[in-house]
Protein backbone atom coordinates (compact mmCIF):
# COMPACT_ATOMS: atom_id res chain seq x y z
CA UNK A 1 0.00 0.00 0.00
CA UNK A 2 2.87 2.62 1.05
CA UNK A 3 4.81 1.61 -2.06
CA UNK A 4 2.07 2.69 -4.39
CA UNK A 5 1.22 5.93 -2.31
CA UNK A 6 5.01 6.31 -3.02
CA UNK A 7 4.35 6.07 -6.70
CA UNK A 8 1.31 8.32 -7.05
CA UNK A 9 3.27 11.36 -4.96
CA UNK A 10 6.64 10.73 -7.27
CA UNK A 11 4.24 10.66 -10.01
CA UNK A 12 2.40 13.86 -9.29
CA UNK A 13 5.01 15.92 -9.67
CA UNK A 14 5.84 18.46 -12.85
CA UNK A 15 8.60 20.98 -13.01
CA UNK A 16 10.55 22.18 -10.15
CA UNK A 17 8.97 25.01 -8.02
CA UNK A 18 11.76 26.56 -7.25
CA UNK A 19 14.60 27.75 -9.66
CA UNK A 20 17.68 26.84 -7.97
CA UNK A 21 20.22 28.55 -10.55
CA UNK A 22 23.07 31.53 -10.48
CA UNK A 23 22.25 35.33 -8.78
CA UNK A 24 21.82 36.12 -12.89
CA UNK A 25 18.42 33.98 -13.53
CA UNK A 26 16.84 35.63 -9.99
CA UNK A 27 17.51 39.02 -11.68
CA UNK A 28 15.85 37.10 -14.77
CA UNK A 29 12.95 36.56 -12.60
CA UNK A 30 12.44 39.59 -11.33
CA UNK A 31 12.56 41.52 -14.06
CA UNK A 32 10.20 39.32 -15.65
CA UNK A 33 7.56 39.49 -12.60
CA UNK A 34 7.84 43.15 -12.77
CA UNK A 35 7.24 42.99 -16.31
CA UNK A 36 4.04 40.74 -15.71
CA UNK A 37 3.27 42.87 -12.88
CA UNK A 38 2.77 46.56 -14.74
CA UNK A 39 0.35 44.25 -17.11
CA UNK A 40 -1.49 42.85 -14.14
CA UNK A 41 -1.89 46.02 -12.16
CA UNK A 42 -1.25 48.75 -14.38
CA UNK A 43 -2.84 48.19 -17.21
CA UNK A 44 0.63 48.56 -19.33
CA UNK A 45 1.00 46.02 -22.38
CA UNK A 46 4.49 44.67 -22.83
CA UNK A 47 5.96 41.74 -25.07
CA UNK A 48 8.69 39.66 -24.55
CA UNK A 49 10.40 36.36 -25.92
CA UNK A 50 12.31 33.94 -23.63
CA UNK A 51 15.14 32.12 -25.70
CA UNK A 52 17.11 29.29 -24.84
CA UNK A 53 17.90 25.41 -26.01
CA UNK A 54 15.77 22.89 -24.56
CA UNK A 55 16.56 22.08 -21.04
CA UNK A 56 17.56 25.77 -20.17
CA UNK A 57 14.74 26.37 -17.54
CA UNK A 58 12.44 28.62 -19.79
CA UNK A 59 9.25 26.49 -19.06
CA UNK A 60 10.56 26.40 -15.56
CA UNK A 61 11.16 30.35 -15.24
CA UNK A 62 7.88 31.26 -16.36
CA UNK A 63 5.98 29.19 -14.38
CA UNK A 64 7.95 30.54 -11.24
CA UNK A 65 7.38 34.17 -12.33
CA UNK A 66 3.67 33.20 -12.77
CA UNK A 67 3.14 31.10 -9.41
CA UNK A 68 4.96 34.73 -7.93
CA UNK A 69 2.28 36.84 -10.05
CA UNK A 70 -0.86 35.42 -8.66
CA UNK A 71 -0.15 35.41 -4.83
CA UNK A 72 -0.93 39.17 -5.31
CA UNK A 73 -4.56 39.52 -4.83
CA UNK A 74 -4.95 42.12 -7.50
CA UNK A 75 -3.40 39.82 -10.18
CA UNK A 76 -5.58 36.83 -8.69
CA UNK A 77 -8.62 38.58 -9.63
CA UNK A 78 -8.09 40.86 -13.06
CA UNK A 79 -5.48 38.90 -14.79
CA UNK A 80 -6.39 36.08 -17.52
CA UNK A 81 -4.50 33.74 -18.76
CA UNK A 82 -4.22 32.29 -22.35
CA UNK A 83 -1.51 29.54 -23.18
CA UNK A 84 -1.10 28.46 -26.31
CA UNK A 85 1.26 26.25 -28.29
CA UNK A 86 2.70 26.27 -32.10
CA UNK A 87 2.58 22.29 -31.74
CA UNK A 88 -0.98 22.52 -31.29
CA UNK A 89 -2.46 25.38 -32.73
CA UNK A 90 -0.77 25.01 -35.93
CA UNK A 91 -3.27 27.69 -37.77
CA UNK A 92 -4.65 31.11 -37.04
CA UNK A 93 -8.29 29.57 -37.26
CA UNK A 94 -7.59 26.55 -34.49
CA UNK A 95 -5.50 29.22 -32.30
CA UNK A 96 -8.96 31.45 -32.14
CA UNK A 97 -10.69 28.98 -30.90
CA UNK A 98 -8.45 27.93 -27.86
CA UNK A 99 -8.47 31.50 -27.15
CA UNK A 100 -12.34 31.60 -26.91
CA UNK A 101 -12.59 28.44 -24.79
CA UNK A 102 -9.73 29.38 -22.33
CA UNK A 103 -11.53 32.62 -22.05
CA UNK A 104 -14.73 31.18 -21.80
CA UNK A 105 -16.60 33.56 -24.34
CA UNK A 106 -17.73 30.14 -26.68
CA UNK A 107 -21.34 31.45 -25.73
CA UNK A 108 -20.07 35.75 -26.38
CA UNK A 109 -19.13 34.57 -29.80
CA UNK A 110 -22.41 31.97 -30.52
CA UNK A 111 -22.67 31.17 -34.32
CA UNK A 112 -21.30 34.71 -34.88
CA UNK A 113 -19.17 34.22 -38.50
CA UNK A 114 -16.76 37.16 -39.33
CA UNK A 115 -14.82 38.44 -42.31
CA UNK A 116 -11.17 38.11 -41.11
CA UNK A 117 -8.79 36.68 -38.41
CA UNK A 118 -8.54 40.37 -37.15
CA UNK A 119 -12.66 41.26 -36.91
CA UNK A 120 -12.54 37.99 -34.63
CA UNK A 121 -9.65 39.20 -32.33
CA UNK A 122 -11.10 42.45 -32.44
CA UNK A 123 -14.33 41.00 -31.04
CA UNK A 124 -12.97 38.46 -28.26
CA UNK A 125 -11.02 41.84 -26.75
CA UNK A 126 -13.81 43.68 -27.00
CA UNK A 127 -15.93 40.86 -24.95
CA UNK A 128 -13.82 41.65 -22.32
CA UNK A 129 -13.98 44.96 -21.51
CA UNK A 130 -15.69 46.05 -18.56
CA UNK A 131 -16.91 49.76 -19.96
CA UNK A 132 -14.25 51.44 -21.03
CA UNK A 133 -10.06 50.93 -22.07
CA UNK A 134 -8.87 52.06 -19.03
CA UNK A 135 -10.53 49.06 -17.54
CA UNK A 136 -9.90 46.54 -19.79
CA UNK A 137 -9.28 42.68 -18.19
CA UNK A 138 -5.62 42.70 -18.70
CA UNK A 139 -4.69 39.48 -20.83
CA UNK A 140 -1.55 37.27 -20.41
CA UNK A 141 -0.48 35.56 -24.08
CA UNK A 142 1.49 32.58 -23.88
CA UNK A 143 2.71 31.42 -27.19
CA UNK A 144 4.85 28.33 -26.63
CA UNK A 145 6.73 27.25 -29.52
CA UNK A 146 6.62 30.68 -30.48
CA UNK A 147 8.88 30.31 -33.86
CA UNK A 148 6.17 27.98 -34.78
CA UNK A 149 3.46 30.53 -34.83
CA UNK A 150 5.51 32.48 -37.79
CA UNK A 151 4.75 29.78 -40.18
CA UNK A 152 1.11 30.80 -40.07
CA UNK A 153 0.17 32.45 -42.82
CA UNK A 154 0.48 36.01 -43.46
CA UNK A 155 1.74 35.77 -39.22
CA UNK A 156 -2.31 37.29 -39.06
CA UNK A 157 -2.15 36.10 -35.14
CA UNK A 158 1.44 37.44 -34.09
CA UNK A 159 0.73 41.00 -36.15
CA UNK A 160 -2.82 41.38 -33.89
CA UNK A 161 -1.38 40.14 -30.86
CA UNK A 162 1.72 42.70 -30.65
CA UNK A 163 -0.62 45.69 -32.85
CA UNK A 164 -3.14 45.55 -29.72
CA UNK A 165 0.09 45.37 -27.32
CA UNK A 166 1.86 48.35 -29.25
CA UNK A 167 -1.28 50.37 -29.59
CA UNK A 168 -2.73 50.08 -26.06
CA UNK A 169 -6.12 48.75 -27.17
CA UNK A 170 -6.54 46.55 -23.99
CA UNK A 171 -3.98 45.87 -21.34
CA UNK A 172 -2.46 42.09 -22.79
CA UNK A 173 1.31 41.20 -22.19
CA UNK A 174 2.60 38.39 -25.14
CA UNK A 175 5.21 36.47 -23.79
CA UNK A 176 6.82 33.72 -26.60
CA UNK A 177 9.39 30.87 -25.56
CA UNK A 178 11.30 29.34 -28.54
CA UNK A 179 14.25 27.31 -28.97
CA UNK A 180 15.61 29.18 -32.20
CA UNK A 181 17.81 32.25 -31.12
CA UNK A 182 17.11 33.58 -34.91
CA UNK A 183 13.48 33.51 -34.22
CA UNK A 184 13.42 37.87 -35.33
CA UNK A 185 13.91 36.42 -38.46
CA UNK A 186 11.13 34.79 -39.04
CA UNK A 187 9.01 37.52 -38.03
CA UNK A 188 7.80 39.69 -41.29
CA UNK A 189 8.51 43.28 -41.01
CA UNK A 190 5.34 44.01 -39.87
CA UNK A 191 5.06 41.93 -37.14
CA UNK A 192 9.17 42.79 -36.42
CA UNK A 193 7.92 46.54 -35.83
CA UNK A 194 5.23 45.69 -33.27
CA UNK A 195 7.10 43.86 -31.11
CA UNK A 196 8.80 45.19 -28.66
CA UNK A 197 12.54 43.16 -28.97
CA UNK A 198 12.58 42.51 -25.34
CA UNK A 199 14.53 39.28 -24.96
CA UNK A 200 15.74 37.03 -22.00
CA UNK A 201 18.16 34.45 -23.38
CA UNK A 202 18.70 31.53 -21.23
CA UNK A 203 21.88 29.24 -21.45
CA UNK A 204 21.78 25.45 -20.00
CA UNK A 205 24.71 25.99 -17.62
CA UNK A 206 23.60 22.73 -15.68
CA UNK A 207 26.83 20.64 -14.55
CA UNK A 208 26.37 16.65 -14.05
CA UNK A 209 26.82 17.59 -10.31
CA UNK A 210 23.52 19.39 -10.78
CA UNK A 211 21.99 17.14 -12.27
CA UNK A 212 22.52 14.00 -9.56
CA UNK A 213 20.67 16.92 -7.32
CA UNK A 214 17.76 16.94 -9.60
CA UNK A 215 17.71 12.91 -9.77
CA UNK A 216 17.49 12.48 -5.74
CA UNK A 217 15.28 15.66 -4.84
CA UNK A 218 12.91 13.97 -7.70
CA UNK A 219 13.48 10.94 -5.82
CA UNK A 220 13.09 11.74 -2.49
CA UNK A 221 10.15 11.35 -0.50
CA UNK A 222 8.72 14.70 1.38
CA UNK A 223 8.74 15.23 5.15
CA UNK A 224 5.12 15.19 4.52
CA UNK A 225 4.77 11.67 3.38
CA UNK A 226 2.20 9.78 5.86
CA UNK A 227 4.05 6.28 6.58
CA UNK A 228 7.72 8.13 8.21
CA UNK A 229 9.33 4.52 8.54
CA UNK A 230 9.02 3.79 5.04
CA UNK A 231 10.03 7.18 3.64
CA UNK A 232 12.83 6.89 5.95
CA UNK A 233 14.16 3.45 3.96
CA UNK A 234 13.25 5.08 0.68
CA UNK A 235 15.30 8.09 0.98
CA UNK A 236 17.73 5.96 2.82
CA UNK A 237 18.09 4.24 -0.72
CA UNK A 238 21.85 2.69 -1.62
CA UNK A 239 20.45 3.70 -5.45
CA UNK A 240 22.95 6.78 -5.89
CA UNK A 241 25.72 4.70 -4.61
CA UNK A 242 25.70 2.42 -7.51
CA UNK A 243 27.99 2.88 -9.87
CA UNK A 244 25.79 1.85 -13.06
CA UNK A 245 23.30 3.85 -11.97
CA UNK A 246 26.00 7.02 -12.14
CA UNK A 247 27.26 5.46 -15.58
CA UNK A 248 24.10 5.17 -16.66
CA UNK A 249 22.68 8.92 -15.57
CA UNK A 250 26.07 10.44 -17.41
CA UNK A 251 24.83 8.75 -20.69
CA UNK A 252 21.70 10.73 -20.25
CA UNK A 253 23.19 13.56 -19.19
CA UNK A 254 24.99 13.69 -22.11
CA UNK A 255 22.68 13.26 -24.16
CA UNK A 256 19.94 15.38 -23.08
CA UNK A 257 20.22 18.10 -20.00
CA UNK A 258 15.90 18.43 -20.63
CA UNK A 259 14.07 18.41 -17.97
CA UNK A 260 11.39 16.47 -19.61
CA UNK A 261 13.65 13.69 -20.78
CA UNK A 262 14.61 13.15 -17.35
CA UNK A 263 11.15 12.90 -15.83
CA UNK A 264 10.44 9.91 -18.19
CA UNK A 265 13.83 8.25 -17.62
CA UNK A 266 12.35 8.09 -13.99
CA UNK A 267 8.59 7.74 -14.49
CA UNK A 268 9.73 4.45 -16.18
CA UNK A 269 11.72 3.63 -13.81
CA UNK A 270 8.91 3.79 -10.56
CA UNK A 271 6.35 2.05 -13.26
CA UNK A 272 8.37 -1.13 -12.08
CA UNK A 273 7.74 -0.85 -8.35
CA UNK A 274 4.75 -2.61 -6.53
CA UNK A 275 3.56 -4.11 -3.58
CA UNK A 276 5.61 -6.73 -4.18
CA UNK A 277 8.92 -4.79 -4.71
CA UNK A 278 8.65 -1.45 -3.34
CA UNK A 279 12.05 0.13 -3.34
CA UNK A 280 13.78 0.77 -6.76
CA UNK A 281 16.80 -1.44 -7.87
CA UNK A 282 19.97 -0.34 -10.16
CA UNK A 283 18.49 -2.89 -12.07
CA UNK A 284 15.02 -0.71 -13.31
CA UNK A 285 17.04 2.07 -13.46
CA UNK A 286 18.95 0.20 -16.26
CA UNK A 287 15.77 -1.23 -18.02
CA UNK A 288 14.40 2.28 -17.62
CA UNK A 289 17.16 3.57 -19.64
CA UNK A 290 17.34 1.03 -22.63
CA UNK A 291 13.87 1.62 -23.14
CA UNK A 292 14.17 5.41 -23.61
CA UNK A 293 16.83 4.71 -26.14
CA UNK A 294 15.54 2.14 -27.51
CA UNK A 295 15.56 2.66 -31.35
CA UNK A 296 11.94 3.12 -32.02
CA UNK A 297 12.37 2.83 -36.60
CA UNK A 298 14.30 -0.37 -35.81
CA UNK A 299 11.61 -2.12 -33.50
CA UNK A 300 9.34 -1.32 -36.45
CA UNK A 301 11.30 -4.30 -38.48
CA UNK A 302 9.62 -6.61 -35.59
CA UNK A 303 6.06 -6.15 -36.69
CA UNK A 304 7.06 -6.80 -40.51
CA UNK A 305 5.78 -9.50 -42.35
CA UNK A 306 8.33 -12.34 -43.48
CA UNK A 307 7.71 -11.03 -47.00
CA UNK A 308 8.57 -7.13 -45.75
CA UNK A 309 11.74 -8.44 -44.13
CA UNK A 310 12.87 -10.23 -47.22
CA UNK A 311 12.09 -7.35 -49.15
CA UNK A 312 14.42 -5.18 -46.46
CA UNK A 313 17.28 -7.49 -46.91
CA UNK A 314 17.41 -7.42 -50.32
CA UNK A 315 17.43 -3.86 -50.47
CA UNK A 316 20.12 -4.46 -48.19
CA UNK A 317 22.00 -6.36 -49.96
CA UNK A 318 21.43 -4.28 -53.25
CA UNK A 319 23.30 -1.25 -50.97
CA UNK A 320 26.40 -3.43 -50.79
CA UNK A 321 25.74 -4.26 -54.09
CA UNK A 322 26.16 -0.61 -55.25
CA UNK A 323 27.51 1.45 -52.73
CA UNK A 324 24.24 2.91 -51.37
CA UNK A 325 22.86 4.03 -54.59
CA UNK A 326 19.19 4.28 -55.29
CA UNK A 327 17.21 1.25 -55.67
CA UNK A 328 13.69 0.66 -57.16
CA UNK A 329 11.21 -1.87 -57.05
CA UNK A 330 12.26 -4.29 -59.81
CA UNK A 331 15.72 -4.26 -58.92
CA UNK A 332 14.47 -5.15 -55.24
CA UNK A 333 11.73 -7.92 -56.75
CA UNK A 334 14.77 -9.54 -58.74
CA UNK A 335 17.18 -9.66 -55.92
CA UNK A 336 14.33 -11.39 -54.01
CA UNK A 337 14.02 -13.81 -56.60
CA UNK A 338 17.78 -14.61 -56.22
CA UNK A 339 16.87 -15.83 -52.74
CA UNK A 340 14.14 -17.89 -54.02
CA UNK A 341 15.84 -20.18 -56.74
CA UNK A 342 18.02 -21.66 -53.99
CA UNK A 343 14.96 -22.83 -52.20
CA UNK A 344 12.89 -25.93 -53.20
CA UNK A 345 10.04 -25.12 -51.48
CA UNK A 346 7.64 -22.30 -52.45
CA UNK A 347 6.94 -21.32 -49.04
CA UNK A 348 8.34 -17.58 -50.23
CA UNK A 349 6.79 -17.62 -53.36
CA UNK A 350 4.26 -14.44 -53.76
CA UNK A 351 2.57 -12.56 -56.68
CA UNK A 352 3.99 -9.59 -58.01
CA UNK A 353 0.93 -7.45 -56.64
CA UNK A 354 1.59 -8.84 -53.08
CA UNK A 355 4.93 -8.09 -53.43
CA UNK A 356 4.39 -4.44 -54.96
CA UNK A 357 1.80 -4.13 -51.61
CA UNK A 358 4.50 -4.78 -49.20
CA UNK A 359 6.67 -2.81 -50.92
CA UNK A 360 4.30 0.21 -50.66
CA UNK A 361 3.80 -0.96 -46.86
CA UNK A 362 7.64 -0.06 -46.55
CA UNK A 363 6.82 3.21 -47.85
CA UNK A 364 4.07 3.89 -45.46
CA UNK A 365 6.20 3.23 -42.56
CA UNK A 366 8.81 5.36 -43.81
CA UNK A 367 11.56 2.58 -43.99
CA UNK A 368 12.11 3.17 -47.61
CA UNK A 369 11.52 6.95 -49.21
CA UNK A 370 11.39 8.88 -52.72
CA UNK A 371 14.20 10.27 -53.72
CA UNK A 372 14.18 13.66 -54.00
CA UNK A 373 13.03 15.35 -57.01
CA UNK A 374 11.94 11.95 -58.47
CA UNK A 375 9.41 12.11 -61.49
CA UNK A 376 6.01 11.44 -60.52
CA UNK A 377 5.41 10.45 -63.71
CA UNK A 378 7.35 7.01 -63.66
CA UNK A 379 5.95 3.85 -63.15
CA UNK A 380 5.70 2.81 -59.37
CA UNK A 381 7.90 -0.24 -60.30
CA UNK A 382 10.59 2.13 -61.17
CA UNK A 383 10.62 4.97 -58.97
CA UNK A 384 13.98 4.89 -57.15
CA UNK A 385 14.07 4.98 -53.30
CA UNK A 386 16.25 5.10 -50.89
CA UNK A 387 17.07 2.74 -47.45
CA UNK A 388 16.48 4.98 -44.51
CA UNK A 389 17.91 2.11 -41.90
CA UNK A 390 21.44 1.20 -41.87
CA UNK A 391 22.87 -2.44 -41.61
CA UNK A 392 23.27 -2.50 -37.52
CA UNK A 393 19.90 -1.71 -37.21
CA UNK A 394 18.34 -4.40 -39.69
CA UNK A 395 20.79 -6.96 -38.31
CA UNK A 396 19.53 -6.27 -34.66
CA UNK A 397 15.93 -6.82 -35.81
CA UNK A 398 16.78 -10.02 -37.17
CA UNK A 399 17.84 -11.18 -33.94
CA UNK A 400 15.15 -10.18 -32.21
CA UNK A 401 12.39 -10.85 -34.75
CA UNK A 402 10.35 -13.71 -33.18
CA UNK A 403 10.68 -17.14 -35.01
CA UNK A 404 12.50 -15.39 -37.78
CA UNK A 405 13.51 -18.52 -40.31
CA UNK A 406 17.28 -19.51 -40.18
CA UNK A 407 17.70 -18.90 -44.10
CA UNK A 408 16.54 -15.61 -43.61
CA UNK A 409 18.70 -14.72 -41.58
CA UNK A 410 21.42 -16.50 -43.08
CA UNK A 411 20.76 -14.98 -46.44
CA UNK A 412 21.25 -11.11 -44.71
CA UNK A 413 24.81 -12.16 -43.14
CA UNK A 414 25.66 -13.60 -46.71
CA UNK A 415 28.10 -11.41 -47.89
CA UNK A 416 26.05 -10.30 -51.69
CA UNK A 417 23.16 -11.87 -51.62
Amino acid sequence: KEAYKCKNTLTGKTLPTVVKHSDSIHCVCRHLLELLRRTAIHGESNSVLIVGPRGAGKTMLLQCVLRDLQKEEKVQKNLLQVHLSGLLQTDDRTALKEITRQLHLENVVGDKVFGSFAENLAFLLEALKKGNRSSSCPVLFVLDEFDLFAHHKNQTLLYNLFDVSQSAQAPIAVVGVTCRLDVLELLEKRVKSRFSHRQIHLLSSLNFTQYLERVWTQLSLPDSFPDKKFAQEWNAGTLCEDKSVEEVLQRHFNSSKDFRSLHMLLMLCLSRVSVAKPTIKPADLLEASRMCFADATANMLHGLSILELCLVIAIKHLNDVYEGEPFNLQMVHNEFKKFLHRKSNSMYNFEQPVVMKAFEHLQQLELIRPVDGSSAKVQREYQLMRLTLDHSQIMDALQKYPQCPTDVKQWAMSAFG
